[in-house]
C-alpha cells in the first residue's frame, strides 16, 4: 500500500476512516483492501502506537464503522448506525492513571485489543462530531468528495485541503479566465 493514498485532512479521525473510501460520487475506491492496510492505516492515523497483527474479521468491521459514521455525520442515520456507534464507543481506552517510582504521573490508555480499542476512539469522535457545532461538508472540488469537518469561523470552508483541492479549483479557474481572454 503506497503511503500518499493516506489524506487526514478530515479535522476528525472518524472523518478520516471516512476518507478511506475514495471517490464515493463516482461508485468508490476502497483504500482498506486488507487487515493490514487497516493497521496502517490506524498506525498512520495515530491510533494505533504500532502495528500490531489485526483480528480476521477487522477489516468488515472497520468498514461497518466508516458508513455508520458517514450516515451520522451528514445526518442521515439510522438507529442502527446509532447502536453501532454506541457498542464500539463502550470499547474506547479508559485513561488510566500510573504513579512510577519516582512518584511521577503517568497518564496510560488500556484497551484489551487494541484495534477493537481503535474503533472504539473512533466511535467516540463520532459521537463528540455528531453532538458538535462543527458542520460535516463534502469538499466542492469535482474529482474529490473527501468529507471534513468545517469548524472555520463563518462555516464557508470549501475544500477538503487548499493545498491540494482549492489550489486545483483556483487554477483550474484561473485557466479558464485567461483562455478565454486569448480567443
Amino acid at each position: 500500500m503506497v503511503k500518499a493514498q493516506w489524506v487526514f485532512d478530515g479535522g476528525r479521525p472518524c472523518l478520516d476512516l471516512v476518507n478511506t473510501l475514495r471517490d464515493r460520487h463516482r461508485g468508490g475506491r476502497e483504500l482498506l483492501t486488507s487487515p493490514s492496510a487497516l493497521v496502517e492505516w490506524l498506525v498512520l492515523a495515530g491510533l494505533l502506537p504500532r502495528p500490531v497483527t489485526a483480528p480476521a474479521d477487522s477489516l468488515a468491521v472497520a468498514i461497518a464503522l466508516r458508513e455508520a459514521v458517514d450516515r451520522v455525520a451528514r445526518g442521515a442515520g439510522r438507529p442502527v448506525d446509532v447502536r453501532l456507534l454506541n457498542r464500539h464507543a463502550r470499547n474506547a481506552p479508559v485513561p488510566q492513571l500510573r504513579i512510577d517510582g519516582d512518584g511521577v504521573a503517568h497518564r496510560r490508555l488500556d484497551a484489551p485489543d487494541p484495534v477493537e480499542g481503535a474503533f472504539g476512539t473512533l466511535a467516540v469522535d463520532a459521537i463528540d462530531l455528531a453532538t458538535s457545532e462543527a458542520d460535516v461538508r463534502i469538499c466542492a472540488y469535482d474529482d474529490c468528495g473527501l468529507r471534513f469537518a468545517d469548524t472555520s469561523p463563518k462555516r464557508n470552508r470549501q475544500w477538503c485541503s487548499m493545498s491540494r483541492c482549492g489550489n486545483r479549483a483556483k487554477a483550474r479557474a484561473h485557466y479558464a479566465r485567461t483562455r478565454t481572454r486569448g480567443r
